[in-house]
């Protein structure tokens, strides 16, 4: 039985040209639209030619034999990976979180369409390159531990900690960056959390606050080194790699019912950081999409941790 040549999937979002474009009908009506509020077409034109360049280029690359698909941010939740597909993200970095969730041990090949613009995290490979790391990630195993590339490649496959979050009903949340605990809107969140000090020892504290944010190493390129830089805070940053996470209560306010004693932590792989609502209405989202909630209303328990899928990264 002759085996199937490997599918890759390439994986885009809209850029902003053809976000306005959907939304005023012409170029004209963009432009001036842009216009009104200082800005130039030009630039949004010239960044949209080179992600269709990058986009275009990408497609060039899978060889003559080989399966291929697109898919848009937008419907990624909606399309059906396989197991053994190749996944190519032409983007951002956020591009690589976002599909992150959805995968299970697929090599994931993150590609910089604007190069010396964006920070190049994940998505930190020149498109010219992509050939030659296609054959690479074809040899590879589905879910490596540590895997080298050849002497010749400039890139290895990295295995990334997920964080995950499980609701007390079943519901289950991934993400590569960060899970967010709090109010739908700008209420206060009310809950009791239970984590443990730096010994193991679990201690509790019911608070009020604007939420709880739970990162792994990735995500402390982003939120979490934000909330870490804003308020001085001495805990190490976890690597992309590090099996472990770090959390942090935004906000938490003292009171004769509440306290803010526990707004930060590290987080080993072994643990995970337990809460209990006592809020009407609270959310869980990861990495920024508030469109993929878990949603939890009084007495629910939600229980946060390192997340047994990790992201397979050239």
């Amino acid at each position: 039985m002759a085996t199937l040549a490997p599918r890759v999937v390439l994986v885009h979002r809209r850029t902003e040209y053809a976000e306005l474009l959907e939304r005023h009908g012409t170029a004209g009506q963009a432009a001036f639209f842009l216009a009104s509020r200082g800005r130039d077409l030009t630039e949004v034109r010239a960044r949209d030619a080179a992600v269709t360049a990058a986009r275009r280029a990408a497609i060039a690359a899978v060889p003559a034999d080989w399966r291929h698909g697109e898919v848009e941010r937008a419907d990624l939740d909606r399309f059906l990976f396989a197991p053994d597909d190749l996944i190519v993200c032409v983007g951002q970095d956020g591009l690589v979180a976002n599909v992150a969730k959805y995968l299970d041990g697929q090599p994931v090949i993150g590609i910089d369409p604007e190069p010396g613009r964006n920070p190049g995290v994940l998505a930190r490979h020149p498109v010219g390159k992509l050939g030659a790391l296609l054959q690479m990630a074809a040899t590879a195993p589905t879910a490596p531990a540590s895997v080298t590339a050849p002497a010749s490649a400039a890139s290895a496959v990295r295995t990334v900690t997920m964080v995950e979050a499980r609701s007390d009903d079943g519901q289950r949340l991934l993400a590569l960056n960060e899970i967010y605990v709090g109010h739908a809107s700008h209420q206060t969140a009310r809950y009791e959390l239970a984590a443990p000090d730096h010994t193991g020892a679990v201690h509790l504290e019911r608070q009020a606050s604007s939420g709880l944010l739970v990162g792994t190493g990735t995500g402390c390129g982003g939120w979490c080194q934000s909330v870490w830089r804003q308020r001085g805070s001495s805990l190490p940053l976890p690597g992309p790699e590090s099996p472990g996470l770090i959390w942090f209560v935004r906000e938490a306010w003292p009171s004769p019912s509440t306290g803010a004693a526990m707004v930060e932590g590290l987080l080993p792989a072994s643990a995970r950081i337990e809460l209990r609502v006592e809020s009407e209405r609270l959310v869980v989202f990861g990495d920024g999409i508030e469109s993929d909630t878990i949603t939890l209303t009084w007495g629910q328990r939600l229980s946060v941790g390192v997340a047994e899928r990790r992201l397979c990264l050239l």
